[in-house]
């Protein structure tokens, strides 16, 4: 049965109207969906003053891990920028390290920011924590090269959306028990956290036709976890399901009322906010799922972006005054 269910966002709708939408996922249509290419980064780059860098990271595995870097124009080694390390979305079975990049690059655009993003391997191909893994060993890469990246260490941001919000918060859980890199602050937009899809707002987008739906999500997270029992899937994983959220760097968390996803999300910042962290929460009225990746010119979509630059401005500012302090306590009389 259907569930009464908020409503999505009238200009959203409109757009939606012209998509080929799907309620369900295959092997057959996933092999459709990875025919679709990311919108070509020369396109996304085109007009902006970006150094573009490609290198390979070797995991303990052996794996090849293909990555992006992506800088203001004249920036050199000697600089100190914040670095925003991007996960991309797609359900954890399709996409790679340029979807929706244009939105970290607008903060590059805007705060001076170096964008590192990673090829992470796919479901079902790869499985368990192999995916995590992989986000994980690039962000250790990228803070081991900070210095010649022109990286400032104490800001490096780890950020995604969908899956890869989701993967960007088990990667900080994962550095947080590791003990390296420190990361200042993750930013994870209409993040995939839990397996079990057992909220009220999975259950109310069901059935029908969708961005990304129930349906979907299961097909998703089988091909990550196959039957492993929910006892067995680690948090890293599925961070909705961490123990301890405690610890973790400040946090910003947005999702739209009118998907999948928003309860676990809301759920997420409630958690952190009762282990004692700081956590930002924004729940768009009318938000589907990816809304303002798929329709970046819409009214909601434009005040969700303009919220999160905000908000990375705010930290970003934090930061600074925290390494001023330092700097005055450590020279002086």
């Amino acid at each position: 049965m259907t569930l009464t269910r908020p409503d999505i966002d009238p200009e959203l709708r409109a757009l939606l109207a012209d998509m080929p939408l799907s309620s369900q996922l295959s092997p057959e249509l996933l092999a459709q969906f990875r025919q679709i290419p990311s919108t070509p980064v020369d396109a996304l780059l085109a007009g902006r003053a970006v150094e573009r860098r490609e290198v390979t990271v070797t995991r303990p595995d052996g794996a090849q891990l293909p990555l992006s870097i992506f800088s203001p124009q004249g920036v050199d080694s000697s600089a100190t920028a914040p670095c925003v390390y991007w996960l991309h979305g797609g359900g954890m079975i399709m996409g790679d390290r340029f979807s929706q990049l244009d939105i970290p690059l607008e903060w590059l655009d805007r705060l001076g920011a170096v964008v590192v993003t990673v090829d992470y391997r796919l479901a079902p191909e790869a499985t368990g924590t192999t995916l995590v893994e992989d986000c994980y060993h690039g962000l250790l890469w990228t803070a081991e090269h900070a210095a010649e990246l022109g990286i400032d260490h104490a800001r490096l941001i780890v950020a995604g959306i969908s899956a890869g919000g989701g993967l960007a918060a088990g990667t900080t859980l994962m550095a947080r028990d590791r003990g390296a890199p420190a990361i200042a602050a993750q930013l994870l937009i209409s993040p995939m956290l839990d397996h079990r899809n057992f909220t009220t707002s999975s259950r109310q987008y069901s059935g029908d036709p969708g961005v990304w739906t129930r349906e979907m999500n299961e097909f998703g997270w089988r091909s990550v976890l196959g039957d492993l029992p929910d006892a067995e899937v680690p948090c890293y994983v599925s961070p909705g399901t961490a123990e301890d959220l405690s610890g973790l760097p400040t946090t910003y968390i947005d999702a739209g009322t009118a998907e999948v996803f928003r309860d676990e999300d809301v759920a997420y910042a409630t958690r952190i906010w009762a282990a004692g962290g700081q956590a930002e929460l924004h729940v768009w009225a009318g938000g589907c799922h990816g809304f303002d990746a798929l329709f970046p010119r819409t009214r909601v979509s434009a005040a969700a972006r303009r919220t999160r630059h905000k908000w990375l401005t705010r930290v970003l500012a934090s930061l600074d005054a925290s390494e001023r302090r330092a700097v005055g306590t450590s020279t002086a009389p």
